[in-house]
């Protein structure tokens, strides 16, 4: 009964007007983010956070959050239409999906596409309303050293589901973590590596470090790639998929949804990972796996399944627990402490309204997002129209205004520009930026609950493995150091590197 009197509680807040209205605001960014190439839902979260000031804490999370799955929808078309993925997690909607337009058969795949996500969409929805109280229940056996091993695992976890070279991505958590901790200590109040700059007195700031790492970075790696527009004058005629069509795709979506709902739980996983399992499953339990890569329509279905299912479920740390799982959660974290609200279990106590609303949304907004992309597909393939280098300035501005606006320093933004370059530098020698964001926003939480925990043991540092007095922190390192272990061996990083080619 709990669970429905929370359901209820949630949309009472989602179903307001104004939450509604942010609600579709954000379904269309990110329905409109997804179909143009280049403009990844991150960079447009980053860009928005300063935004978000003057709004309620649930409006402001329920838009940014439908940001993020509604780029999930978009992403499809232009994956089929032009084979350049609009998010990383259509990558695999290219292979079948162009097929099929190649074929003829484009608005059929755009349907089952927005079909599938819509079905994940909803059955996430609810997995994260049933999972949250026997999380909520976890959560408030977490004191300092298991908050501390949480982190360390989300932080491995980043490490083992990274793009490239291990050593690569634990540098970055090691380079994010230190940069993190730049500003006045809290305890002493002593500078650390600020460099007698006024600007870094209290930290380098947030939103500048995104913006600059998913804005700048990623729009110039993006102007550079050529893309395919030849499809772009296609007339949908018929885009209702046949019955064939339908029959063959429900078990696929089903099992896509089962995939993206726990992958998208785990540190690193989310929407991307969750694509990529769905289709390899579905290319193994096929009697016909060689109609893969040639317009199977199960291809399409599936990731589209998984990564709408995996991008919804990876709120539940974020919610539960205020860890972010990914690099978006970690700017939605961002957005919480910019309200003045600490992540963390507590949420769900001190904020019903806010926790529940932002789950009830969810399902408003996939509702909606139903409405935006199949009725409305003319419209997304006339803005993939529009040359990129025309739409590279204006983005590039706004850009700018959103890191101006934190602070009202210049300072700020020469941070944006530097971080942009970094970024630029990290794609180039194959080095994800998404461990580093994460280490960045970890290290302040990640030093302040190891200063507590050793704080109220005395200095001992036997209260992260004590299995009797702390289970669960021992637990949790035990789960770290068994994915050190197991990326370490010479079959999992020959196949992990395999995988990372196909990508």
């Amino acid at each position: 009964m709990d669970l429905f009197a929370n359901l209820a509680t949630g949309f009472a807040v989602a179903l307001t007007p104004a939450n509604l209205g942010f609600c579709l605001l954000g379904a269309l960014i990110g329905t409109l983010v997804g179909v143009l190439p280049g403009i990844a839902p991150i960079t447009t979260i980053a860009i928005l956070l300063p935004f978000t000031f003057t709004l309620p804490p649930a409006s402001s999370l329920i838009m940014l959050a439908g940001i993020f799955y509604g780029a999930q929808y978009g992403g499809s078309t232009t994956a089929i239409l032009v084979n350049v993925p609009g998010e990383s997690s259509a990558i695999v909607t290219c292979l079948d999906g162009h097929q099929m337009a190649k074929q003829g058969r484009a608005g059929p795949a755009l349907a089952i596409a927005a079909i599938a996500s819509f079905v994940a969409g909803t059955l996430a929805t609810v997995v994260i309303a049933t999972a949250s109280v026997p999380m909520t229940w976890l959560a408030l056996k977490f004191n300092a050293p298991e908050y501390f091993s949480l982190m360390v695992l989300g932080l491995t976890g980043a490490v083992v589901l990274a793009h490239g070279a291990p050593e690569k991505a634990v540098a970055m958590v090691l380079v994010g973590l230190l940069l993190g901790l730049v500003g006045i200590d809290v305890n002493s109040g002593a500078p650390r590596m600020t460099m007698d700059l006024a600007g870094l007195a209290d930290g380098i700031g947030f939103v500048p470090i995104a913006i600059g790492m998913f804005g700048i970075a990623e729009l110039a790696v993006t102007l550079g790639k050529p893309q395919d527009r030849s499809l772009l004058t296609v007339k949908f005629s018929n885009l209702w998929p046949t019955r064939a069509d339908i029959r063959a795709c429900v078990p696929s979506i089903l099992r896509g949804t089962a995939i993206g709902s726990i992958l998208g739980v785990l540190p690193g996983g989310g929407a991307a990972l969750s694509s990529f399992a769905a289709y390899a499953l579905e290319k193994k339990v096929s009697s016909t796996p060689e109609r893969f890569g040639r317009g199977a329509i199960e291809g399409v279905a599936a990731p589209e399944a998984a990564n709408n299912a995996g991008a919804q479920t990876s709120f539940i740390p974020l919610l539960t627990l205020g860890i972010p799982g990914n690099a978006i959660m970690a700017l939605m974290v961002g957005a919480l402490m910019i309200q003045g609200i600490q992540p963390g279990p507590q949420v769900m106590i001190s904020q019903p309204q806010l926790f529940w609303g932002v789950i009830a949304s969810m399902w408003l907004g996939n509702l909606m997002l139903v409405v935006l992309n199949l009725p409305l597909v003319g419209l997304w393939v006339s803005l993939l129209r529009v040359p990129y280098r025309i739409m590279f300035p204006a983005i590039v501005l706004f850009c700018c205004i959103g890191t101006y606006t934190v602070s009202n320093t210049v300072f700020d933004i020469w941070t944006m520009l530097l971080f942009g370059i970094l970024g630029v530098f990290f794609y180039k020698v194959g080095a994800e930026p998404a461990p580093f964001v994460l280490g960045f926003v970890l290290g302040p939480l990640m030093e302040e609950n190891f200063r507590r925990a050793m704080y109220l043991s005395r200095g001992n540092p036997w209260v992260f493995f004590d299995f009797i007095e702390r289970p669960i922190s021992a637990g949790l390192l035990l789960c770290a150091a068994a994915l050190l272990v197991i990326l370490v061996l010479p079959a999992v990083r020959s196949k992990r590197e395999e995988v990372f080619q196909e990508e």
